[in-house]
C-alpha cells in the first residue's frame, strides 16, 4: 500500500513503480502479454537459473 502525503501524487507513483519493479510484477506482465513457445520458455528458465546461480556465488568470491 502506497500512501499519498500532501497531494504528492508523482512521488507516490515513483514509489509504486519502484516497488512493482522490485517484486518483478512489471516483468511478469510483459512476459505474459504474448504466447511463449515451450522451447523458448525452457531456454528462458535455464537462463534465469544460470543468472541466479552466478549471483549466489558472488558474495563467496568477495570473501576470498
Amino acid at each position: 500500500m502506497i500512501k499519498v502525503y500532501e497531494n504528492q501524487i508523482e512521488k507516490a507513483l515513483r514509489v509504486l513503480k519502484r516497488q512493482l519493479a522490485k517484486e518483478g510484477l512489471l516483468k511478469e506482465l510483459k512476459r505474459r502479454a504474448f504466447y511463449e513457445k515451450p522451447s523458448v520458455k525452457r531456454k528462458r528458465k535455464q537462463k534465469e537459473a544460470r543468472k541466479k546461480r552466478i549471483r549466489a556465488q558472488r558474495p563467496m568470491r568477495q570473501m576470498l
